[in-house]
């Protein structure tokens, strides 16, 4: 498509906003999915039978489709033109979201998901490239916070509405929600988008080799990175699933940047201010992911909340998004968007450094101001990373780079949670042991940390206690302990965060100019 000059002043059409609206609930609603079921796995395990160690299959099979999708982008955008593949990708992803409720076993519903994540990984990137193709400067930064509120919004809601739901209805209805908002964005894209023509002859050079490299890669990485924390990173499994990732992974490399017509275009990182925006990308992943899946796995293991309290709780992060979003649009317009971004890094940071010093009576209270200033950094995180990496392309680049800078806050959001899984589940138990024998000292810290009377531990020896009250203790003082690998797990994140700080200086100031 023919794109608008970054200095074009003519007004955008009704029209146009409406097809990229339509685009943006498509992409919301891919992305909502994803935390909906999550809340919802227990509800579908024992409907359709699915043994305990299969469960998380429901989740690796859409993740897995969705990360070699996204990459995927470019090339498909110039094969079947932006809105033939948005419709494509919507149609498709809402026909899988009803064969996922219409399955009666766990093979029917795992392969409705590998489908119904191939078409909601294309959702994505198709929003940001969009908004470098159909908007001239003046409008990008609020086409951009429309698109990034969105994509941020869903991970924090999806709690809530899929408790909801489960309250509610039944499991199918977190799949069935997605069929008509689909069909109205399919509708809407296909009467508003720009017409184009397709160029099928991209089909006849696709490198079928790259391909699968790239798709095993990608695969294997995944699932190594789900099973580590359990197995353990040095076990064999594992091992062998990070090698084949990496091996094939610099196969596929080397024989794409040997090819006039890759399948993705990977010499877009000799681009310092995308390299550094899709390193930004990435951080922003470990980060929003991370803190998504951290707040649950406390209130729900710790606290003791169900799925829908868990929304209610997280809500504050999202209201906090929507609340500072008009703000980012005036400061990206003024401000050099190396500043903004490092001013959101920062909070982001002190949000989660905030988090760090939680205890197991942790509640709304406690989470309040640290959601607050975390939702207030998330924008200012996204936006003017996405100008930086993808403002200063020529057109013909966009849809390629934006599948890349997708694809590595996906990445940073997978290794990011496989990381807070190996550090809780690999410290909490020395955690626990830690504070037991603390107490056996007679600690008041401890005491008043675990939230136990110190008078029936002081000077009392571990096998003189009487088993009632070591029933008593023993999972207060477990949590106590998962409590403080949470607390190390938010420091982690905040290190990642502080990455982002360092990195920022390598953007040369003409790449966050405005077009001229």
């Amino acid at each position: 498509m023919t794109p608008l000059s970054p200095a074009d002043d003519r007004p955008v059409s009704l029209k146009t906003w409406a097809g990229f609206a339509a685009m943006c609930l498509g992409m919301f609603m891919a992305i909502l999915d994803i935390q909906v079921v999550v809340t919802s796995l227990p509800a579908i395990q024992g409907a359709l039978g699915i043994a305990p160690e299969r469960m998380s299959w429901i989740q690796t099979a859409y993740l897995i489709a969705e990360i070699i999708a996204i990459p995927l982008t470019g090339l498909l955008t110039r094969v079947l033109t932006m809105r033939g593949l948005f419709f494509a990708a919507i149609i498709v992803f809402s026909a899988a979201s009803l064969g996922c409720a219409l399955s009666e076993s766990f093979a029917e519903l795992v392969a409705w998901r590998v489908v119904q994540g191939f078409a909601g990984g294309v959702l994505i990137p198709l929003v940001f490239a969009a908004v470098f193709l159909m908007f001239p400067f003046r409008l990008q930064g609020l086409a951009t916070t429309v698109g990034g509120v969105l994509a941020v919004l869903a991970p924090t809601v999806g709690p809530l509405v899929g408790g909801w739901i489960t309250e509610t209805f039944s499991w199918h209805w977190l799949f069935l929600i997605n069929i008509g908002p689909g069909l109205v964005a399919a509708a809407v894209a296909l009467a508003f988008l720009p017409r184009e023509r397709p160029d099928l002859g991209h089909v006849r050079g696709v490198d079928a080799v790259a391909l699968l490299l790239m798709a095993l890669a990608l695969a294997a990485l995944e699932i190594g990175l789900k099973e580590a924390p359990q197995r353990g990173w040095a076990s064999g499994l594992v091992l062998a699933l990070l090698a084949l990732s990496a091996a094939s992974g610099a196969a596929f490399v080397r024989r794409t940047l040997g090819r006039a017509r890759p399948i993705v275009e990977l010499r877009e990182f000799r681009d310092r201010a995308f390299a550094v925006g899709c390193g930004l990308s990435f951080l922003l992943g470990v980060g929003l992911y991370g803190s998504v899946y951290l707040m649950p796995v406390f209130l729900g293991f710790v606290r003791g909340y169900g799925p829908l309290d868990i929304g209610e709780v997280m809500l504050v992060t999202g209201l906090a998004q929507l609340a500072t979003a008009p703000i980012v649009v005036q400061l990206e317009r003024r401000f050099d968007a190396r500043v903004l971004t490092a001013c959101g890094f920062l909070l982001f940071a002190a949000g989660m450094g905030m988090s760090c010093f939680q205890t197991p009576r942790s509640g709304f209270d406690e989470m309040l101001w640290p959601q607050i200033v975390r939702g207030s950094a998330i924008m200012l995180c996204l936006l003017p990373p996405t100008r930086l990496a993808l403002g200063h392309l020529p057109p013909g680049r966009v849809a390629d780079a934006s599948g890349l800078f997708n694809l590595m806050r996906n990445l940073g959001g997978a290794i990011g949670i496989a990381l807070i899984d190996t550090v809780i589940y690999g410290r909490a138990e020395g955690h626990g042991r830690r504070l037991a024998a603390e107490l056996m000292a007679g600690s008041r810290e401890a005491a008043e940390f675990v939230g136990l009377p110190l008078k029936f531990f002081k000077g009392v020896k571990l096998e003189n206690l009487e088993s009632s009250a070591v029933d008593f203790a023993r999972p207060l003082v477990e949590k106590a302990g998962m409590v403080l690998a949470i607390n190390e797990a938010w420091a982690m994140l905040t290190g990642f965060m502080v990455v982002g700080l360092l990195i920022l200086p390598l953007v040369s100031a003409s790449a966050s100019r405005r077009p001229a």
